[in-house]
């Protein structure tokens, strides 16, 4: 646990809240955004108290069942059902996962037979094939994607539409322009990064290219699987100057993502790694360099037992908790394209800040939507005579059943 802990300083980032629009400077319904701190120091983890840093390292805590780092005390009904879970259910999604991994592996295999992969910019990939061939692997890849998100859990995908409020707003602050239009495509898909999950998600609503490390391309199955997605290696080790090269990569692939419509997006977590889901981190400058109109879309994981959050849980031992809920869920807000000024072609800093933003408001938005709801239901409950206190114990049950984010339902206690 102590190694895990020691991830957490060097990220080294702090806390700065987004003020409600429609708050009157109360600042209860504020989402923190994070910011890096170049002045802040490596604490020692020794003679800290966990609370400190939970505190400090917000973005990476854990708040479901399973507690920090999903080492938490379970009572005793909760050990029960992760136990039968064990026996029953992990199995099952085990043996059919591998299936469907293997299975579109083959179909890979077979439209990549007697073709040469494209080896442009020390990069190999397939992405360029045309024809039925292509077809087959994307339409495939798509409903494959699904199959897999159906097979852990998640038997029902929430979809909506943003219209943006706010976005007079941050036009007339920022000169920028946000609207759904059909005469150009985004470059880009712009998304916050939750878990490893995520891929699946973007795969069937997208199938986009993706940003991966260079030793995926060597992973047994999955490295085929994702030189047909066209993904972009790079070697997160290496030097500046590699960085850079493949920084130029990336923005050829957009600006050409742009142009032809045949050319796959790519799909771009700017914040480069995961949170719990109710932060957004700094946003780096890479998909934004291009210059290029993006597609912002927000991914919401509500759970009541167990969070599907990657943050500070290891790999192993989310994927077996992930397995043994039978139901997960998810929620995807897809924001207006978002086309850049001109000062903002010209400074991609200020770019990614403001879509940043964008998306920040527009999750701020969605979070303080739930809270009246939330706060009838806790002036109902505080009733313990009556229709009043019958109607919230009815709600909270519901809530469970539905799996409302426990951060929300555990106010109704």
């Amino acid at each position: 646990m102590e190694s895990e802990l020691k991830e957490f300083a060097s990220k080294d980032q702090i806390l700065e809240p987004i003020a409600d629009p429609q708050d009157n400077g109360s600042g209860k319904d504020e989402l923190p955004l994070l910011k890096s701190d170049s002045n802040s120091d490596s604490p020692t983890f020794s003679t800290e108290d966990i609370l400190e840093l939970e505190k400090k390292y917000a973005a990476y805590v854990r708040k479901d069942v399973y507690g920090t780092m999903g080492r938490g005390e379970l009572p005793i009904t909760e050990k029960f059902l992760l136990g039968f879970a064990l026996i029953t259910l992990v199995p099952f999604r085990l043996f059919f996962g591998i299936v469907i991994l293997v299975l579109y592996y083959l179909i890979c295999r077979f439209c990549t037979l007697f073709s040469v992969p494209n080896r442009d910019d020390d990069q190999e990939d397939y992405a360029h094939m045309v024809g039925w061939r292509r077809a087959v692997i994307v339409k495939c890849g798509r409903f494959l994607a699904r199959v897999m998100l159906f097979n852990l859990g998640f038997y029902w995908i929430s979809e909506s539409y943003s219209n943006l409020p706010e976005v007079e707003k941050l036009e007339s602050e920022n000169e920028c322009t946000v609207q759904f239009e059909e005469s150009e495509r985004p470059g880009a898909i712009i998304s916050n990064h939750i878990s490893y999950l995520d891929i699946l998600y973007h795969t069937y609503a997208f199938f986009p290219s993706f940003v991966a490390k260079r030793s995926v391309a060597q992973l047994p199955l999955v490295g085929l699987i994702s030189k047909c997605l066209g993904c972009v290696y790079v070697q997160r080790e290496s030097k500046s100057s590699e960085h850079k090269g493949v920084s130029g990569v990336v923005t050829k692939r957009v600006l050409e993502a742009h142009q032809n419509r045949d050319a796959p997006m790519m799909m771009i977590f700017p914040e480069g790694t995961t949170t719990n889901g109710d932060f957004l981190l700094p946003f780096k400058t890479g998909a934004f360099l291009a210059k290029a109109p993006v597609l912002p879309v927000i991914l919401r994981y509500p759970y009541q037992r167990f969070s599907p959050a990657w943050d500070s849980i290891s790999g192993a031992r989310h994927v077996i908790l992930l397995l043994c809920q039978f139901v997960n869920y998810i929620e995807v807000i897809w924001l207006p394209i978002y086309y850049p000024s001109e000062q903002e072609k010209e400074d991609p800093k200020l770019y990614a800040n403001n879509v940043r933003k964008l998306m920040a408001s527009e999750i701020l938005t969605v979070n303080v939507r739930c809270k009246p709801v939330f706060d009838l239901i806790l002036a109902c409950s505080s009733s313990k005579k009556g229709a009043y206190h019958r109607i919230a114990s009815w709600v909270i049950w519901y809530s469970q059943i539905l799996g409302w984010p426990r951060s929300e339902s555990i106010m109704l206690h």
